[in-house]
């Protein structure tokens, strides 16, 4: 299976990928952890142009370099880990582009669509969970972590209109997508999203 965890930056992505990647793990499961953008070299170089204070691409190259990124990254990491009957654990994937680029800078859902369409055809997870932070919290815990990426230091109006697009997201596939409240301590986050995943997965297979 492919799960991926989303939200807008500092509302405990990494932390709880970490966290239930561990979990599973002690559970006997095959866990592949990545994260987007990167995951590969390729992918890596094209985080560091993409993050770097100062960068300023326009917001279609942005979308373009981000996609880029997830092509390679599904080749070389994702689609392998599920032929070896892994689980995968992706710290965001196309959710991502589409609340931060299609509606946090107004490119559309639709240019998202068409591009995952034609760079991934139907690669997508199969259980997302999106953790919900008021933006207002979220850029103090980033400001606390010291050192905030280019997009991170986008103000509170764009991080407001990201989480609204995550929403949408959630709302439009309620199957598929956990929204899980990011206020609370890690350890009471990682519980509830442990108690949402562990009855959708099904059991460990034997190590061969």
């Amino acid at each position: 299976m492919f799960l991926t965890f989303e939200g807008i930056d500092g509302a405990g992505k990494s932390t709880q990928l970490a966290l239930l990647a561990e979990n599973l793990r002690a559970a006997g499961y095959r866990v592949t952890r990545t994260r987007e953008p990167g995951g590969t070299a390729l992918g890596e170089r094209l985080r560091g142009l993409l993050l770097a204070p100062g960068a300023a691409p326009a917001p279609q190259a942005e979308l373009a370099m981000m996609f880029a990124a997830r092509a390679q990254h599904a080749a070389e990491v994702i689609r392998p880990a599920l032929a070896r009957g892994e689980l995968v654990l992706c710290d965001r994937f196309t959710d991502a582009s589409e609340a931060y680029q299609g509606v946090g800078r107004g490119l559309g859902p639709e240019a998202v669509a068409a591009l995952h369409r034609v760079l991934l055809g139907d690669l997508w997870p199969d259980i997302t969970v999106i953790l919900d932070l008021d933006p207002a919290a979220a850029r103090v815990r980033a400001r606390g972590r010291g050192g905030a990426d280019r997009i991170e230091a986008e103000g509170a109006e764009f991080l407001a209109r990201v989480r609204q697009g995550y929403l949408r997201i959630a709302a439009r596939e309620p199957e598929r997508c956990i929204v899980i409240p990011a206020e609370p301590s890690a350890e009471a986050v990682h519980a509830a999203i442990a108690a949402a995943i562990r009855p959708r997965l099904s059991p460990p297979r034997p190590l061969s």
